[in-house]
């Protein structure tokens, strides 16, 4: 890979990464009613954790 395309893929990681932070604070206040979609939300941000972590583990 060079560093342009690299460049853009932490870009478009980024990006995601931002998209998915709107999206979550607009949802707060429906999971602060909601302990169990609360509890599933909290779990899936933990897995994307876990992937971006792998995922920087391979660009090395």
């Amino acid at each position: 890979m060079t560093k342009g395309q690299t460049t853009n893929i932490v870009k478009g990681v980024a990006g995601g990464m931002l998209a998915g932070i709107a999206v979550g604070m607009v949802s707060k206040t429906m999971l602060d009613n909601k302990p169990k979609m609360k509890k599933k939300a909290n779990r899936a941000i933990n897995t994307v954790g876990q992937l971006i972590d792998t995922a920087q583990y391979l660009f090395r």
